[in-house]
């Protein structure tokens, strides 16, 4: 059965996509089989993984609305080697077309329990917005991963966040809990980094990643190439920090090391069997 993890925050540009798809090809680089639903009409997690978007003959507006099945959409030859539940502008008009259809919440998971035996991971990239498609998203995952800024405006978007959360695991999917908190674009330098991140460790303590993604311009680059990070730069601090995350969410949900005090932050690989660099990197 696969581990349903959606990457979510209702705020936009805090790195929710790049972290599914950089997340996605480490985990896949770590043996696990890895889909990634694109539930974003930008379509930036499916282009970010090598798949155009404009071409691709069906999409997830086509499960939601049509009730096509996963396996008839999915993109199994992406750039990273995982599969993608691809997206595109098309999937603007499912929240409009899915008004009035019982069950609506639900689409998204019923068309993921057909699949879930085929997977150990499976990552949701949700749009920046608590929308009908993010609800889809929290209704199938059994994790939410909350990707965030260490910046004061999104503590107060993170406690709307968390009472969505609590919301739909008391109405619709008691399994829901908060995976982790992933701080992004993660600069040690700035005070305020500091302060919100002490923050983030008092209120959500044992919540919080050990891993922080540092500030870099590999990440940045890397979308423009169709590539995860790590194809297009192995040595980055930002494919050495997404590879350091899929070792401690292996390590939580698998157990595969002990456990690490959760009060050191950390962007150094966890899991050996995921080093593939260890220093010379400025980038």
């Amino acid at each position: 059965m696969a581990r349903i993890l959606a990457v979510a925050n209702q705020k936009g540009g805090v790195g929710k996509t790049t972290t599914c798809v950089n997340l996605a090809a480490s985990l896949a680089a770590a043996k696990k089989r890895v889909l990634l639903v694109d539930l974003d009409p930008q379509g930036n997690a499916t282009m970010g993984s090598g798949v155009d978007k404009h071409a691709v003959e069906h999409s997830i507006y086509d499960l939601l609305v049509h009730a096509v099945p996963v396996l008839n959409i999915v993109v199994t030859d992406s750039g990273g080697g995982y599969s993608v539940l691809p997206a595109n502008g098309d999937l603007t008009a499912a929240e409009v077309e899915l008004v009035g259809v019982a069950g609506r919440e639900r689409r998204l998971r019923d068309a993921l329990e057909e699949v879930d035996v085929l997977f150990d991971y499976i990552l949701i990239d949700c749009p920046p917005s608590l929308n009908l498609l993010t609800l889809n998203a929290l209704v199938a995952a059994e994790g939410v991963i909350i990707a965030m800024q260490c910046e004061y405006y999104a503590l107060e978007g993170l406690s709307a966040l968390m009472d969505t959360i609590t919301q739909v695991a008391a109405a619709v999917n008691p399994q829901l809990t908060v995976e982790g908190i992933l701080r992004t674009m993660y600069d040690p330098r700035n005070s305020l980094t500091n302060d919100v991140s002490a923050q983030l460790h008092s209120h959500f303590a044992g919540k919080v990643y050990r891993t922080v993604i540092p500030r870099n311009v590999r990440l940045a680059e890397a979308p423009s190439h169709g590539v995860p990070v790590m194809y297009y730069d192995r040595y980055s601090r930002g494919s050495k920090a997404y590879m350091a995350l899929a070792g401690e969410i292996i390590r939580r949900n698998e157990g595969a090391a002990p456990a690490v005090d959760d009060s050191q932050d950390s962007a150094a690989i966890v899991t050996p069997t995921l080093i593939m660099a260890t220093d010379g990197d400025s980038q």
